[in-house]
């Protein structure tokens, strides 16, 4: 039987768009996959240009994102990093310094690579959710420099 922390975080992957096709058992794989990990207040979670090496859903706590050593925005409870990175292997766009004390579920991104591979409805799942978002950012307006 699952818990209700499970149950937490699995209704938090659900909001995550590349996951939002998935249904419950596929969820709870990919939930399978990751674990939860703590990150002191100041401690750099992911390097600017770095590989990637994992995908992370804040839990609790906050934290910035820093590019070229500016601070673009902060992320909450919800908000996640690191999809793109892990899909495409790329180097990082962005550093992630925790603001304040941060939990965070992660998933390393060969853990990621692993579960396309072996669950081909996880993958059409997967493609789904980032067909969703790319529609839905579709239909943003442009905003034009001024």
């Amino acid at each position: 039987m699952r818990t209700a922390v499970d149950e937490g975080l699995l209704a938090q992957l659900r909001a995550v768009y590349m996951f939002s096709e998935l249904n419950d058992k596929q969820l709870r794989h990919v939930c399978d996959l990751g674990k939860v990990v703590d990150h002191g207040p100041g401690r750099t979670i992911v390097t600017e240009g770095q590989n990637a090496l994992s995908f992370h859903l804040i839990l609790d706590g906050e934290a910035d994102v820093v590019v070229h050593g500016k601070v673009r925005r902060t992320l909450h409870p919800g908000d996640y990093f690191g999809e793109v990175a892990v899909i495409d292997g790329k180097p990082r766009s962005a550093s992630v310094v925790a603001k304040t004390e941060v939990r965070a579920w992660a998933m390393t991104g060969s853990s990621f690579k692993n579960l396309l591979e072996d669950q081909p409805s996880v993958s059409h799942g997967v493609l789904l959710g980032l067909c969703s978002r790319l529609r839905e950012l579709e239909t943003l307006p442009i905003q034009l420099p001024s």
